[in-house]
């Protein structure tokens, strides 16, 4: 998942390079390899492409959406929702930190591990400030 521009930006010339490699791969083709192989090469260039590009689509979506949605299924769900309604809720990572009176490497942290390192009542914190910024 994509959680902040920075990731989003890297993401992005990521999925370029892979969309120029699947380009050249279906240009030329080895024809050293055997057919399978280069069939086995050619699938897993397109099927990283085609992750890079989900992960594209989720963050814009969310980011341009505006909607936050915490229907969850199961509670270990709730660490990709709060991320997601962040997003969806236009505050960076650094906001977010501001919020919480905390520095932005921390809220970095805590996403990046899907909030583990977190204990439940920041957690809890966390989804506060995104309900105060949701009713504002």
């Amino acid at each position: 998942m994509i959680a902040n521009e920075r990731q989003y930006r890297i993401t992005k010339s990521e999925a370029q390079k892979f969309a120029a490699s699947v380009a050249k791969f279906e240009a030329q083709p080895p024809t050293d390899i055997h057919p399978l192989l280069v069939k086995a090469q050619h699938d897993a260039l397109v099927s990283q492409l085609e992750d890079l590009q989900e992960d594209i689509l989720e963050y814009e979506t969310l980011r341009n959406s505006g909607q936050v949605g915490l229907d969850l299924e199961n509670i270990l769900e709730l660490p990709n929702a709060l991320i997601k309604a962040r997003i969806a809720l236009g505050l960076t990572q650094k906001e977010l930190a501001e919020r919480l009176g905390l520095k932005e490497q921390q809220v970095q942290q805590y996403e990046s591990t899907l909030y583990k390192s977190a204990n439940l009542e920041r957690v809890m914190q966390v989804a506060q400030v995104l309900s105060q910024v949701r009713a504002a």
